[in-house]
């Protein structure tokens, strides 16, 4: 297993000007960074892998920013928009080298209403339908899908494990898989060891985090179970750091960071994964 750092802990937008980043982020003992890329335009796919390259560092995945205007169950344009951006996402990702995307893909987060039963099968149709063409881009590209389950607050549409697994059986192929947050799992499902059995090699990616958002291990969060559950699965991908503080506005407005949890951005950083390696006994 590698260890990463998403790198919304410091920045929002990543763009060219935030390469320093990379050489911090390896300086800190991290195998990989994760890049939430919130438009294509915001990157130089050939200037971020000479960033990385230079400083021995893979961008182990690249994180999808779902806004309002990017919904694969939303209105037609909103679909398009969607679709045209995540292939975006993947053609730099074939340039830089970065195996999977990952996120909530399959909605504009922040979408969160009650719905019929009807509704809702009109919106996971579209869904599937949508992930289909996706995929069929990822197989080209060679890169994974990684979907992610959020909590009740974020979306109304996918919240557990169980539900991806159904999503990533209706659309078939091996591109999509599931990424499962700590943090997510702690509101939503009923056991989060048992959450990670049930994907199974179909673990893309994980995230840790802790049940405040902040660092990993300093919290309530049963890791010994989560570290046991992974090893039984033989998951052997990326665990990334991805935690929040009230230094980066938009994003503490988006996740609801009020308060400031941690001493210092750092802090989470350099003591998260420290825990880390230590759970799975890696020096």
């Amino acid at each position: 297993m590698t260890f990463g750092m998403n790198s919304f802990l410091f920045v929002s937008p990543f763009t060219n000007d935030s390469l320093h980043l990379i050489k911090k982020i390896k300086a800190w003992g991290f195998d990989s960074i994760e890049l939430p890329i919130e438009d294509v335009s915001h990157v130089d796919a050939k200037v971020i892998k000479k960033a990385l390259d230079d400083n021995g560092i893979i961008c182990g995945s690249v994180c999808g920013a779902m806004g309002p205007d990017r919904d694969l169950r939303g209105t037609k344009q909103q679909q398009q928009t969607a679709i045209d951006y995540l292939k975006g996402l993947m053609d730099i990702m074939a340039e830089i080298n970065s195996p999977v995307l990952v996120g909530p893909l399959y909605s504009a987060v922040g979408r969160a209403d009650a719905k019929t039963d009807d509704e809702f099968k009109k919106q996971w149709h579209l869904v599937v339908n949508n992930m289909k063409e996706v995929a069929v881009h990822a197989k080209q590209r060679k890169v994974k899908l990684a979907v992610e389950p959020l909590n009740r607050y974020e979306t109304d549409f996918i919240n557990t494990c169980a539900q991806v697994m159904q999503l990533v059986k209706d659309v078939g192929g091996d591109e999509m898989g599931v990424l499962l947050d700590t943090y997510h799992m702690n509101i939503e499902e009923k056991n989060s060891a048992d959450a990670i059995r049930l994907a199974g090699d179909r673990l893309y990616h994980f995230h840790a985090c802790g049940c405040d958002r902040g660092t990993p291990g300093n919290d309530h969060i049963n890791w010994k179970s989560i570290v046991e559950a992974l090893r039984e699965i033989k998951y052997d991908r990326s665990a990334v750091i991805e935690s929040f503080t009230t230094d980066v506005k938009v994003i503490a407005k988006a996740a609801s960071i009020w308060r400031q949890f941690e001493p210092s951005q750092e802090d989470i950083a350099v003591k998260g994964l420290k825990f880390l390696k230590e759970a799975f006994g890696r020096r």
